[in-house]
């Protein structure tokens, strides 16, 4: 497994914590909207941080720090992860644990064996268009359904997340959404950001807070808890 990267302070990427977050290298999807396109992609020249270095620093951050965002590329894409994310929880830490749910097994895995406190999906589109969205054609959606069905009745604190990106979304796929999580205990729809380190950003844009607002409308009579996220 590769750590690309560590922010040492975060207080948006862990809701509720003090926390840092680490990211991993590689991921299965080609989202066009992806931030962190020179994580996701292989061959691009990245930051390698050694895993003991990591360690050193969260146990000098114990009683500062209340928490540890993992996220990526996807985390659940290395075979590693349930030890990586054990040493962590034995400084003390809570684990929050970022995942595109392409990998239902390895999700079940960390949270049943009480490896994450915490788990953000993302629910990139509405099911008839997530290979498009995703930039994998064909892609296989049953691993995702299981894994937010899984995520809807496991008991762990969970949160979806859409980022909604002009030129892939549009107002009914939030209906769409919003049936397919119906009942979800946290849905987030997120404004899009050009990090300028997008794997495609040609034509993408952000849609305005109004828009969004609208997006949030459409999804509420299904999921009640609906928020807006970064406008």
């Amino acid at each position: 497994m590769t750590i690309s990267g560590m922010q040492k302070l975060t207080l948006l990427d862990y809701p509720g914590k003090v926390a840092c977050t680490i990211f991993t290298a590689g991921c299965d999807l080609r989202c066009p909207f992806c931030h962190n396109a020179s994580l996701a992609l292989p061959g691009r020249e990245r930051d390698v941080l050694d895993t003991e270095e990591l360690f050193a620093f969260l146990r000098k951050r114990r009683g500062v720090l209340d928490g540890v965002a993992v996220t990526g590329g996807e985390p659940l894409l290395h075979p590693g992860m349930p030890e990586l994310l054990l040493r962590i929880k034995e400084l003390g830490y809570a684990v929050k644990l970022d995942t595109n749910g392409t990998f239902p097994a390895r999700l079940r895995e960390v949270v049943e064996k009480g490896l994450v406190d915490r788990v953000a999906m993302d629910i990139k589109a509405p099911p008839e268009k997530y290979a498009a969205v995703t930039g994998v054609p064909g892609l296989d959606l049953a691993p995702i359904r299981e894994s937010a069905a899984y995520l809807m009745i496991c008991g762990m604190d969970y949160e979806f997340r859409t980022t909604a990106v002009r030129g892939l979304h549009e107002p009914r796929d939030f209906a769409s959404i919003g049936e397919w999580i119906k009942g979800a205990r946290e849905y987030y729809i997120q404004a899009f950001r050009d990090s300028g380190d997008l794997i495609d950003g040609a034509g993408l844009s952000a849609f305005t807070e109004g828009e969004m607002k609208i997006f949030a409308d459409i999804v509420r009579p299904w999921v009640p808890a609906v928020r807006l996220r970064g406008i």
